[in-house]
C-alpha cells in the first residue's frame, strides 16, 4: 500500500475543509436529539437530508416500526421513532462499503446540556460532539472527498443514519442486518477509544426488565394479607447480582427498580431493570438460564414475576477477517503518519449488529474524545480532519483493491 498523487489531492482537500467539518458538528450539537425527543430528532434528520443530498445517489427516509418498552406501571408501551436515513451510491460497483452512524444522543429534551463550549485545554465540550455528531460530519466529509478520486467508479456505498442507537437499535436493527448483506466491509463512526484506539473485540449486550406483582394491602390493618412487590424485587436484584464472578466475562448490572407508593400501603408492583454483558454466545445461554432461574425463585407466596427483554447486540470477536481489516486500516494510518492501535471494549454499538449479520467492520472511526454519555463529553478539534483523512484513504484503497474487500468478506466464512 502506498500514497498516490490522487490520494494526496483528496487529503489536501480535507485539510482545507477543517472549519466546515468542525463547524457543522458544533451546529448539530445545538439540535437536541435525545433518543425519545421526536421533535428534536426530526429537526436533526431534516438537516442531515440536506447534507446527504450533496452526494450523488439516492437519499431515502425509511419509516421504522415501533419498538416496545416496559413502562413503570409494568405495561408494554409502544415507542415511536423518526425515520432512518439511507443513501445509496453506485450499488453495482465492484466494491461495496456500508457506513453507519446514529443521529440520536443520550441527552433528554429537558437537559440543560445544550451547546458546545471550548475547554481550557482546547477540547470541545458538548452534547453529541463525540457521540456521534462529530463522527457523522467526519463520515460525510470523507465521502465527499472520495467523489473527487479517480477510482470512485469501482466503489459503491450505502450509508445508514439511525435515530435509536443509544436505546439499543431495536427499530433500526433489521435495516442494519439488511445492509450488512449488501456490503464487503463496514465503517461505523463511534468515537475512538481512549488515546484514539479502535475497538477490536466487543462484548455482547442485552437489556432486561422483570415485572414483579404482589398484592396491595393496608400496611397497618391488613399487612399480613399483602404481598410486597418491592421486597420481592429487592430479593430478585440480589439473586441477579450474584451472577457476577460466576462466569468469565459476564457482568450483570442491576440498574433500576421502579415501584412503590404511600408508606402505609404494601406495594403490589415493581419493575427490576438490568443489563448483561457477555463475551460470546455460550455465555449468553448461561446468563439467560441464570436469569430465568432467579426469576422463577421469586415466584413464591403470591408473588408473580414476568421477564421481558433479551440480547440485542451479539458479541463481536476479533476474528481473522477482523484482524485483516484492522491491519489494512493500520497501514492506511501509517501512510498518514497516524499510529493506529486497538483494544478490547465492553461497550456495544452498531458494529456488533453488522458483524452478527456477517459484515467485517471497524466501528470506531469517529473523532477522538471522551466522557461520552455525560455532561463532560468532549472531542479534540484536531481529530476531525485527521479521522476524515483516514476514512477517505481507507475508501480510496478499497476502491483500488489495495485493501482487498472481497477477500476480507470471504474470510468471515
Amino acid at each position: 500500500m502506498k500514497l498516490n498523487p490522487e490520494d494526496t489531492v483528496i487529503l489536501d482537500r480535507l485539510a482545507g475543509e477543517e472549519a466546515e467539518i468542525l463547524g457543522r458538528a458544533v451546529d448539530w450539537c445545538a439540535i437536541p436529539s435525545g433518543s425519545r425527543n421526536l421533535a428534536g430528532l426530526e429537526s436533526q434528520r431534516a438537516v442531515l437530508v440536506d447534507v446527504l443530498r450533496e452526494l450523488p445517489g439516492k437519499v431515502e427516509s425509511l419509516a421504522l416500526a415501533d419498538s416496545h418498552e416496559v413502562a413503570a406501571d409494568g405495561e408494554l408501551r409502544a415507542q415511536h421513532h423518526t425515520p432512518a436515513l439511507r443513501l445509496t451510491v453506485r450499488p453495482d460497483a465492484a466494491v461495496q462499503v456500508i457506513l453507519t452512524g446514529h443521529y440520536d444522543t443520550v441527552y433528554p429534551a429537558e437537559s440543560s446540556f445544550t451547546r458546545v463550549v471550548p475547554r481550557g485545554d482546547g477540547a470541545l465540550n458538548g452534547p453529541g460532539i463525540a457521540d456521534m455528531k462529530g463522527g457523522i460530519s467526519v463520515m460525510l466529509a470523507a465521502l465527499r472527498a472520495i467523489e473527487a478520486h479517480p477510482a470512485k467508479a469501482d466503489l459503491g456505498y450505502r450509508v445508514l443514519l439511525s435515530p435509536d442507537e443509544e436505546i439499543g437499535s431495536l427499530a433500526s436493527g433489521p435495516l442494519l442486518a439488511e445492509l450488512a448483506g449488501q456490503g464487503h466491509v463496514g465503517l461505523t463512526y463511534e468515537p475512538a477509544m481512549a488515546g484514539g484506539a479502535l475497538a477490536a473485540e466487543r462484548k455482547g449486550s442485552g437489556n432486561f426488565h422483570v415485572v414483579v406483582r404482589g398484592r396491595a394491602a393496608h400496611a397497618g390493618r391488613d399487612f399480613a394479607k399483602g404481598r410486597n412487590a418491592i421486597a420481592a424485587a429487592a430479593d430478585l436484584a440480589v439473586r441477579l447480582a450474584a451472577a457476577n464472578g460466576q462466569r468469565d466475562g459476564v457482568t450483570l448490572n442491576v440498574a433500576r427498580i421502579d415501584g412503590g407508593g404511600p408508606l402505609n400501603m404494601v406495594p403490589d408492583l415493581a419493575v427490576v431493570r438490568f443489563n448483561i454483558r457477555l463475551p460470546d454466545a455460550a455465555a449468553g445461554e448461561w446468563a439467560l438460564a441464570f436469569v430465568k432461574q432467579a426469576v422463577a425463585a421469586t415466584q413464591v407466596d403470591g408473588i408473580e414475576a414476568e421477564l421481558h427483554g433479551g440480547f440485542t447486540r451479539p458479541a463481536k470477536p476479533f476474528t481473522p477477517a477482523q484482524q485483516t481489516l484492522f491491519g489494512a486500516v493500520k497501514q492506511a494510518g501509517a501512510l498518514l503518519g497516524q499510529e493506529i492501535t486497538w483494544a478490547s471494549s465492553g461497550g456495544v454499538c452498531e458494529g456488533n449488529n453488522l458483524f452478527a449479520a456477517g459484515l467485517p467492520n471497524v466501528d470506531t472511526l469517529g473523532v477522538r474524545g471522551g466522557d461520552i454519555h455525560s455532561e463532560a463529553e468532549h472531542a479534540w478539534p484536531g481529530s476531525f480532519v485527521e479521522r476524515a483523512q483516514l476514512s477517505a484513504l481507507i475508501l480510496a484503497k478499497l476502491a483500488t483493491g489495495e485493501i482487498p474487500a472481497a477477500k476480507i468478506k470471504a474470510a468471515m466464512g
